[in-house]
C-alpha cells in the first residue's frame, strides 16, 4: 500500500533536499582547483590535462583546467612537434597520447610532468614536478591563492645535457622508459638513486628522478588552492 505525505511533510522534505544540493555545490565549487596552463615557450605547446584534454597554445596563450575536489591521479604536462586534422587525430613527438588532442590517457615519454591530487590527508593537495617520463619542456608549477607560495621548478637544458643512453626526438628519457630494469623502475620497490637519476636530481633538485623520490619531491597546499604551469618560466 502507497502512504501518503501531507503537504508539510512533502514541503519539509523538498526544504531539506534543496539545502544538501546546495551545501553540495557549495563544497564542490569550493574546494574545486582551478589551473591556469601558460605558454611562455617561442614555440607551440600542445598542453595536455588528464582530466581537461588537450589544448593548443601557441607563445603567450592559456588554457584553464577546473579539476573537481578529490582529484587524484592527475598530470598536465606539454606535447611537441604535434599535428592533429579537424577531427582532433595526429601525432606528437613528445607526450603523445594515443594520437589525439583531446586526450582521455597518459602522455607517451619523454614529457615533463606536474603531478597532482586534491583534498587528501588533512584537506591538503599535493603536487610536485615528475622527470620519472623525462623530459622535454621546462617548468614551473606553483600555487596561486590561499597564501601558499612554495612552487617547484625545473627550467635545465636537460635536453641539450642528456646522456646519451637517453636521448630521444625532442626530449631526454628516464633511463626506466629506455632500460625497463627494476634498478631504474622500483618494480620491486626496493631501489635507490642511480647515476642517471642523479643527473635529473643535480639539474631539478625539488623534481623527481626516479619512482622513490618521494621525501625531496613532494609538496602540499591547503585544499582549494589555485595553481599555474608554466611551460619555459
Amino acid at each position: 500500500m502507497l502512504l501518503s505525505l501531507n503537504p508539510d511533510m512533502n514541503f519539509s522534505k523538498s526544504l531539506f533536499l534543496s539545502i544538501f544540493l546546495l551545501t553540495t555545490l557549495f563544497f564542490t565549487f569550493t574546494h574545486a582547483a582551478l589551473f591556469n596552463v601558460i605558454n611562455n615557450c617561442p614555440y607551440t605547446v600542445w598542453a595536455a590535462g588528464v582530466p581537461g584534454g588537450g589544448m593548443r597554445l601557441d607563445p603567450g596563450q592559456t588554457w584553464d583546467i577546473n579539476a573537481p575536489a578529490g582529484t587524484t591521479g592527475a598530470r598536465i604536462w606539454p606535447r611537441t612537434g604535434c599535428n592533429f586534422d579537424a577531427s582532433g587525430r595526429g601525432s606528437c613527438q613528445t607526450g603523445d597520447c594515443n594520437g589525439l588532442l583531446q586526450c582521455n590517457g597518459y602522455g607517451a615519454p619523454p614529457n615533463t610532468l606536474a603531478e597532482y591530487a586534491l583534498n587528501q590527508y588533512q584537506n591538503l593537495d599535493f603536487f610536485d614536478i615528475s622527470l620519472v617520463d623525462g623530459f622535454n619542456v621546462p617548468m614551473d608549477f606553483s600555487p596561486t591563492s590561499n597564501g601558499c607560495t612554495r612552487g617547484i621548478r625545473c627550467t635545465a637544458d636537460i635536453n641539450g645535457q642528456c646522456p646519451n643512453e637517453l636521448r630521444a626526438p625532442g626530449g631526454c628519457n628516464n633511463p626506466c622508459t629506455v632500460f625497463k630494469t627494476d634498478e631504474y623502475c622500483c618494480n620491486s620497490g626496493n631501489c635507490g638513486p642511480t647515476n642517471f637519476s642523479r643527473f635529473f636530481k643535480e639539474r631539478c633538485p625539488d623534481a623527481y628522478s626516479y619512482p622513490k623520490d618521494d621525501q625531496t619531491s613532494t609538496f602540499t597546499c591547503p585544499g582549494g588552492t589555485n595553481y599555474k604551469v608554466v611551460f619555459c618560466p
